[in-house]
């Protein structure tokens, strides 16, 4: 198994444990859309309690890669992935949050 795949399959099992039902090619393309980041302890994870980072994937992410529109619905929806994957959860993995955030805003076409 290749270290990607393994990285794939770790986040599938995180996002299982929430009780999510994963869609395994979905996962995979966002995870991939992540690029090299999903390799390196601290890029791989964010920290959406901090101001900081959660603006980061909202412009970064959101904005930029989904083509959403800047509005109080995408903090809302990092606050509602945020209480999915756990606030005191340490490894709030980046393919994670971005896959949990694609499917709430069902942009899944853009991965497809």
């Amino acid at each position: 198994m290749s270290k990607f795949d393994e990285k794939v399959s770790l986040y599938q099992s995180e996002l299982e444990s929430f009780g999510q039902k994963v869609d395994s090619d979905l996962l995979t393309k966002v995870t991939k859309a992540c690029g090299p980041t999903i390799y390196l302890p601290d890029a791989s994870k964010v920290s959406l309690s901090d101001e900081g980072e959660a603006k980061t994937v909202k412009n970064n992410f959101l904005i930029k890669k989904l083509g959403l529109n800047d509005d109080a619905s995408l903090d809302d929806a990092i606050k509602a992935v945020e209480d999915i994957v756990g606030k005191s959860n340490r490894n709030k993995y980046r393919a994670v949050v971005y896959y949990l955030l694609v499917k709430h805003f069902k942009k899944e076409s853009l991965f497809a």
